[in-house]
């Protein structure tokens, strides 16, 4: 243990004046290079995959692809399936999803792509969770510039205030969203109806909602985009109804069905999509109907106030 110190010591010592000094180290360099290796292949990956939705199998291949990047000319189909938890023929269907002739080409390619992408672009030198935040990030300052439309959303808030009942509807991995929008416009619209469940109940609360005088029906669509959604908004239209959608920027709507849509980009970066940007619209929706409902609103959210205050609903 004394020896291995003494050397520990010696190996220390400093360097005398005219030694010439050791070549700098390269890992950092190494380090960056890997960085943007894993740059170049999302980016590519994102260019072939946009307008596309992967499944989560596609997915993982995908983000084992951007973490291995520096790997990718060495990995076969088995390998690659091998890391991502995912069948082989998945691996060859994946390749065919983005456009390429095969695993082979698509692997060609790729190393190809390495070191050739800016390291300003979202999420250089970070882990793929916080790639994920900042592209959300980018999404909701890209949502920022669409809001100076305050006309489309003074639009929405009086379809919305002047809808009684106001029927929202929400399918699936929408649900949330119409969900918030439902619990919080409670507070303030005199009948608003959730309708979050499928099958032919669906057409019953539609069907319900018109008889009692709803003149529009709010709707929450992000991808996949469930069938009976879809089918909902043109049994809606059939009722004579007006439909409102808040959406993601991918969703194509059909100008005979859909009056009025607001959207948001989401983010696919991860197994699951985020929907940072559209969620945000919830609020904006909620701020343009009680701008329309005027004193209206107001008088209903001091009635709602006193009432949580009388009974103690809430901790503060």
């Amino acid at each position: 243990m004394r020896g291995t110190s003494m050397r520990s010591r010696s190996a220390a010592r400093p360097r005398p004046r005219g030694e010439p000094q050791e070549p700098a180290r390269t890992a950092p360099r190494a380090a960056h290079g890997e960085a943007a290796d894993r740059l170049a292949i999302r980016a590519e990956i994102e260019r072939r995959s946009e307008g596309h939705r992967l499944t989560p199998a596609h997915r993982r291949i995908a983000q084992s692809l951007i973490e291995r990047g520096s790997e990718v000319g060495f990995l076969s189909s088995i390998e690659l399936a091998q890391i991502a938890n995912v069948s082989q023929p998945s691996v060859t269907r994946f390749a065919a999803a983005l456009g390429f002739d095969g695993f082979l080409d698509m692997r060609r390619q790729l190393r190809g792509n390495g070191r050739t992408t800016p390291s300003g672009e979202p999420g250089a030198g970070h882990n793929r969770y916080q790639a994920a935040a900042l592209a959300e990030a980018k999404n909701v300052s890209e949502l920022s510039a669409a809001l100076a439309d305050t006309a489309l959303i003074r639009a929405f808030g009086q379809a919305l205030a002047s809808s009684r009942p106001l029927p929202v509807l929400g399918l699936r991995a929408s649900a949330a969203m119409a969900v918030q929008f439902h619990y919080f416009a409670c507070k303030v619209h005199p009948d608003v109806r959730l309708i979050t469940g499928g099958g032919s109940m669906i057409e019953d609360e539609i069907e319900q909602a018109a008889a009692a005088g709803a003149s529009w029906l709010l709707g929450f669509l992000v991808p996949l985009y469930p069938l009976e959604c879809l089918r909902a908004l043109q049994l809606a239209k059939q009722l004579g109804l007006k439909v409102a959608v808040v959406s993601d920027t991918t969703f194509d709507a059909d100008p005979e069905i859909v009056d009025l849509v607001l959207a948001g980009r989401i983010n696919s970066s991860l197994v699951f999509d985020s929907y940072a940007s559209v969620a945000l619209l919830v609020p904006v929706l909620l701020d343009a109907l009680c701008e329309a409902l005027g004193g209206e609103a107001q008088r209903r959210l001091e009635a709602v106030d006193q009432s949580s205050k009388r009974r103690k609903v809430f901790a503060r």
